[in-house]
């Protein structure tokens, strides 16, 4: 097995109340995974975590 690393952590509500936790790999996954369940989820309630951001830019993010 090899080191598998999950950069984006994807938290998510859907329409009926559900809730989606998932990890993706890199962008393109994240943009497809999204582009599929799209029309299941509540968009304003999507929340993406970079775990490879930096932490002054995770500062900096908060402060909207």
């Amino acid at each position: 097995m090899g080191n598998i690393s999950n950069r984006y952590v994807i938290n998510a509500v859907g329409k009926g109340g559900q809730t989606y936790l998932t990890h993706c790999q890199d962008k393109e996954a994240l943009k497809k995974w999204i582009a599929d369940h799209e029309d299941h989820l509540v968009m304003h309630e999507l929340k993406i975590v970079d775990k490879k951001k930096h932490p002054l830019l995770k500062l900096f993010s908060l402060i909207r």
